[in-house]
Order: C-alpha cells, then structure tokens, then sequence
C-alpha cells in the first residue's frame, strides 16, 4: 500500500508540474550590457571618448556588423578590428543594437535580396569601388595607413551590405541605393561559389602579382635548367 500511495503522489507532482506556467526569462537590457561592455570607449551616452569615436549615429546598422561579426568589443582599443566569433550571445547582440540604435538617428539594419541583384551591375560597381582595397578577387590587401582590408570570402549577404552603408574602419560609406546593394552582394555571392580557374591561384592575390611570382618561378626555373645542362658538358681539350 505504501509503495502503491507513493507512485500516485508521484504521479500527481509530476502533473501539477507540468501544468505550472512556464518562467519566461528576462530579456537582456541593452543599456546595462553597453555600460559593462562598450561605455569605456563609447562613453555612457555614446558620446566617444579618447578610447573610441562617438557612435550616438552609428545606427543599428553598424552596431549589428560589428557585434555579430566579433568585431567589438576590443581588447585593446588600438587594435585593427577583425572577423572573430562574437563575444556575445544572439539575445543580447540584438538588445545591445536596439540600444545603439536609440542614440540616434543613424541607419536601420537594411533588407537585402541577392537574388534581385543584377551580377553584370555587381561586377562594375565592385571593380570601380571595392577591389582597390579588397583585391580583383575579393582575397583583401592593403587599404593605406597601415590598415588591411579583409578577405570577403567569409563575408553573408547581410555583413556586405551593412558595411556598404555603415563604412567600417577605413572603408567609406558609398551610397549605394537598394539595387546596388544587392547588385553587389550577389556578385561577391557568385566569385565565392567559383573555383578559381586555370588551376592553383596562389592564395587569390589577383592575376598581375600571381602573375609576376609564375615569371619568376620560371625564370629561376630556366636558369637552372642551364646550369644543370652546363655543368654536363664536358670542355673541349686543348692541343
């Protein structure tokens, strides 16, 4: 009986349980995340300090391209911003950029359509503003003053198209309209898909320097084939 008894009070517990509401768990607070995390820098009202530039008109836009892509915060406030997991989770990324983004007045978050972009546009406009800096196949290179910029090849859809309008670290904010945007977005969209032709591309540095380093290694290749060939053959004798 005791054994019986103890199953039904075990039973009856599990269904009172069950039938209990579910404890929703507080949303993160975006302002108290922004003064633990990025008010040392940014300042408390997003005004800048020495540490950092004012982002009171960063808009949602750049605050989401530079928390989801780990960006910020940084460590060392000197350091060039790179790609890196980011240091915060989804819920708290998105307080954060509804924080940042009541600052202001600066750009929402945009929408993007790559499949709307038209690739013959996104090929132009990323030869006449983007591959000065990023490189012919979007591999990045030097952007002056010290700084790189970064390979594309990681970069989704969204991450293109808020730096276009956001302008992050040396690069400008072109104002490129919606089309554009997506014109651009599906073009890198395309080379990130492609095998790199006519075989081995040497990191993608681009066709003049991958170029230059073939008619080297031919060269020294040549040269070699001479020197192996004149050391085998033998000097006439002299009478």
């Amino acid at each position: 009986m005791r054994a019986a008894l103890r199953v039904v009070v075990g039973a009856v517990a599990l269904v009172c349980l069950a039938s209990l509401p579910a404890v929703a768990q507080e949303p993160p607070d975006g302002r108290d995340l922004f003064v633990e995390s990025c008010a040392s820098c940014h300042g408390i009202d997003g005004s800048g300090t020495e540490f950092g530039p004012p982002i009171q008109d960063a808009g949602e836009a750049a605050a989401d391209f530079q928390l989801r892509t780990g960006r910020m915060p940084l460590a060392d406030p000197t350091d060039q911003t790179t790609r890196k997991p980011p240091a915060f989770a989804v819920d708290e990324v998105e307080a954060l950029v509804d924080y940042v983004g009541s600052l202001g007045s600066g750009p929402p978050i945009p929408s993007v359509d790559p499949a709307a972009g038209d690739l013959q546009m996104g090929l132009q406009l990323f030869v006449d503003n983007c591959a000065a800096c990023h490189g012919a196949t979007a591999n990045g290179g030097a952007a002056g003053v010290g700084a790189l910029a970064p390979s594309l090849y990681a970069a989704g859809p969204l991450d293109i198209a808020e730096a276009v309008i956001t302008g992050p670290g040396e690069m400008p904010v072109f104002g490129f309209d919606e089309e554009e945007r997506n014109a651009v977005v599906r073009y890198l969209g395309y080379i990130q898909d492609q095998d790199p032709p006519g075989g081995a591309d040497i990191g993608g540095i681009g066709p003049v320097p991958e170029g230059f380093i073939g008619w080297a290694v031919g060269m020294l290749a040549l040269g070699l084939a001479c020197y192996f060939i004149g050391s085998r053959v033998k000097p006439e004798a002299k009478p």
